[in-house]
Parts: structure tokens; C-alpha cells; sequence
């Protein structure tokens, strides 16, 4: 009997109408998937009744990758790493759809990461990925709201984003003491060019250092007290952070990377 690590934040799913719920969202036959963090394999059972052309799991845990290989045999290909520690380009020569129970504590960094680091060709075609309600709440958020942030910001300039539903914490092994959220995310085809991604993640973080206050301090930071940039996208800067939409601050970055090229 595997005992779920709290150092690692392990919740197995084990809820069968969760997991057909899950791998009903996509047709997944003769499909490439990646499972991040497959546990003790319950999920991973569901996709494979799929018919997927391979299945690709990366799991950190040296017991669970045991379990995992003693259960499924030849049927998956199993990475014993950090995801983190993971360039995703280079998982697979094929697209990818991918699945994700993330670890509540570094999900935030997972998704971060992978959206920082797309490349020309998108490694992905899909990502459905579960994540602590609150967190997907700040995901799905639009501005002028209390959840409204950075993580918002950097997932919503590069994908498309859905709710699928909500889970309780019935639904898993250990309980976690709070809800579940699942939402799936797809490329933009449109999506607004920047030179670096870095860029907006810089921007937004400066800018929502201090999400309570106004923006004219960070502002003044960033393009060194001049506000004629302000003034050309009308922007008042007696506003807090929270109040500036997607647009504008995919915008400011462009403005940021110019006036440094």
C-alpha cells in the first residue's frame, strides 16, 4: 500500500465518474498523452481504455514510478523526474495532450513555466490540468476582480482557458481540505507578439507587487518617470493594478521591450 507524500502534495484521484468525466473531454484515440504526476495510476487507467497511440508519464516519486511500472507494464513509457527539472520541448517529437492531477504546491510554477517557455512550434495541443480551486479561480479571472493577477495575465496571453468543473475533496485519497478545480487550455492562433515572454512576466510582477496600491509607482519604475506612454493608451494612474485589462498590459510590454531594443 503506497502512502501518499504531504512533502510532495499527493491527493490520488479515485473517484471513477471524476476520471471518465476527465477522459471523456477529448477524443483520445491514436493520440500522444503526457500525464503529469499519474500517481498511484488511477487516471492513467481511464486514458488508456481510450485507445491513445502512447501514453508518457512523468512522475517524481521513485515508489509511485515502481507501482506505476508493476501496474502497467509496457503499456506507458515512465519519466522518473521533476517536471520542473523537464524541458518540455524535448519530450516528444510529436504533439502532445496533456494531463495533469499538479501538485497544489508547485502548480502554479508547472503552468508558469511551460507557458514562458513556448517556442515556435507548441509542443502541446491541449492541456487539461487540475489545480486548488482558488488557484483556477485566479486563472479564469477578468480584470477589475479581486483574483485578477499576474498568473491570469501570462495564461491568458497565450491560451485559451475553460472550466470543465469543480471536485471535492471526496474525490481523492488523502482528502485535501480544500476543492479542486479542472480547466483545459488551448493555443491561441491569435495571440498578441511580444520579442520575450520574460518581458511580461517582468511587467506584470513589478506591477502587482503591491496589487492594493496604485500603479503609479511601478509605472514611473518601469519607463523611468516618463508618462507620455500612459498618456497614449490613456491610462490613469491613480489605478490599482487589478483595473487594467489583458490588452494593456500586453501592450505596455511591447512599449517596455521598445524603448530597450
Amino acid at each position: 500500500m503506497i502512502k501518499a507524500k504531504k512533502s510532495l502534495g499527493q491527493n490520488f484521484l479515485i473517484d471513477q465518474n471524476i476520471i471518465d468525466k476527465i477522459v471523456n473531454i477529448l477524443e483520445l484515440k491514436n493520440k500522444n498523452i503526457l500525464e503529469i504526476g499519474p500517481g498511484t495510476g488511477n487516471l492513467t487507467e481511464g486514458i488508456l481504455r481510450k485507445n491513445p497511440k502512447k501514453v508518457l508519464v512523468v512522475e517524481k516519486d521513485y515508489d509511485l514510478t515502481n507501482l506505476l511500472r508493476e501496474r502497467f507494464k509496457k503499456r506507458i513509457e515512465i519519466i522518473n523526474k521533476d517536471i520542473l527539472k523537464i524541458d518540455e520541448n524535448l519530450l516528444s517529437n510529436e504533439t502532445l495532450t496533456v494531463f495533469g492531477n499538479l501538485p497544489y504546491n508547485i502548480s502554479t510554477e508547472i503552468l508558469c513555466k511551460w507557458i514562458l517557455n513556448i517556442k515556435e512550434k507548441i509542443w502541446f495541443d491541449c492541456l487539461i490540468l487540475m489545480f486548488q480551486k482558488e488557484v483556477a479561480d485566479r486563472i479564469v479571472s477578468d480584470f477589475n476582480t479581486k483574483n485578477y493577477g499576474r498568473l491570469t495575465i501570462l495564461a491568458n496571453w497565450r491560451l485559451q482557458i475553460k472550466k470543465i468543473c469543480d471536485i471535492s475533496p471526496e474525490s481523492f485519497q488523502p482528502r485535501p481540505k480544500i476543492n479542486s478545480t479542472v480547466l483545459i487550455f488551448k493555443p491561441k492562433k491569435n495571440f498578441f507578439l511580444l520579442k520575450n515572454s520574460k518581458n511580461l512576466e517582468k511587467i506584470t510582477r513589478v506591477f502587482f507587487m503591491h496589487r492594493r496600491k496604485m500603479i503609479k509607482k511601478p509605472y514611473y519604475q518601469l519607463f523611468n518617470d516618463d508618462s507620455i506612454i500612459a498618456k497614449k493608451f490613456g491610462i490613469d494612474l491613480k489605478l490599482r493594478p487589478q483595473n487594467l485589462d489583458f490588452e494593456t498590459y500586453f501592450k505596455l510590454t511591447k512599449e517596455y521591450e521598445d524603448l530597450r531594443s
